[in-house]
């Protein structure tokens, strides 16, 4: 299992979402739904660590799979 600590990016893939709103629900912080079609919006692709946990969790909940977890990029020197 990963450290909740480590940095992460989070992006979302809205033509996939189903609305359900897991991820709203368990990372507040992090994600939200539009007022239109109820379809994910990604409020911080690199949440702070105090929300890292709940993002993941997220990740794992969204029935859809339209949120995908992945280390950040190396950074420009």
């Amino acid at each position: 299992m990963s450290d909740p600590r480590e940095p992460l990016r989070l992006s979302v893939d809205r033509d996939r979402c189903a609305g359900a709103g897991m991820c709203a629900l368990t990372a507040p912080q992090v994600f939200d739904q539009d007022d239109e079609e109820g379809l994910v919006v990604l409020l911080h692709p690199a949440p702070a660590p105090a929300h890292r946990a709940a993002a993941r969790m997220a990740v794992g909940l969204c029935p859809a799979g339209a949120i995908t977890l992945g280390a950040p990029g190396p950074t420009a020197s």
